[in-house]
C-alpha cells in the first residue's frame, strides 16, 4: 500500500466514523454494546471502542518509532523467569491495558474522545509524511496485523476502527 493510498484510507474510514458516531444520541453512543474482556462485571459501548482504537493508535505509532530506530517494535513479552508468556497471558495483559484505558476516558463528551483520537491520527499522518517509501514497506518481525510493514499496519487503524464499530453494532466481539 503506498502513501497515497494510506492516507485516503485513514482519512475516509475516519470520516464515516466521526460522521456515524456524532449522529448518533448520547443514549446509543454509551449504552452497554459488549462484555469487557477483563471484567465481567463491565460492558462496552460505541464510546468505549472508539477511545479503545486510539490507545492501539498510540501503541502502535511507538511500535514503528522502536522498529525504525533498530529496537524490536514487538516487545517479547516475559515472565519473571524469562520464559515466554503464553498468549493466554499475553491477551489478559493487554485486556487489563485496555480496559484501564476506557475506565480512564468513560464518561467523557464525544467531542473530547475525537480531540485525543485526533491528537493520534496527527501523529500518524506526521509519521506517514517523514517515513521514506523504504521505510513504510519495512516488515515489522512478529506483527501479525495486515501485511506485517510499518505502512499496512499503519491503514489497519482505519479498519480497526471499524472492526471495533462492528463489534458494537453487532453486540459482540466477533463478526
Amino acid at each position: 500500500m503506498n502513501r497515497i493510498e494510506i492516507e485516503i484510507k485513514l482519512n475516509r474510514d475516519r470520516s464515516w466514523l466521526l460522521e456515524t458516531l456524532a449522529a448518533m444520541s448520547e443514549a446509543d453512543l454509551r449504552a452497554p454494546r459488549t462484555p469487557s474482556e477483563h471484567d465481567p462485571e463491565k460492558t462496552w459501548s460505541y464510546a468505549d471502542h472508539f477511545i479503545h482504537t486510539t490507545l492501539i493508535e498510540k501503541n502502535w505509532n511507538d511500535m514503528f518509532r522502536r522498529h525504525l530506530s533498530g529496537e524490536p517494535g514487538m516487545p517479547r513479552r516475559a515472565n519473571a523467569d524469562g520464559s515466554s508468556q503464553p498468549m493466554e497471558q499475553v491477551m489478559a495483559g493487554i485486556h487489563r491495558w485496555t480496559e484501564r484505558w476506557a475506565d480512564e476516558h468513560r464518561g467523557k463528551p464525544l467531542p473530547e474522545l475525537v480531540r485525543i483520537g485526533l491528537a493520534a491520527r496527527a501523529e500518524t499522518l506526521q509519521l506517514l509524511a517523514e517515513l521514506t517509501d523504504d521505510q513504510l514497506d519495512s516488515k515489522i518481525p512478529g506483527a501479525p496485523w495486515a501485511d506485517g510493514t510499518v505502512g499496512g499496519i499503519m491503514a489497519a487503524n482505519a479498519d480497526h476502527g471499524l472492526l471495533h464499530f462492528n463489534y458494537a453494532k453487532d453486540g459482540s466481539l466477533t463478526t
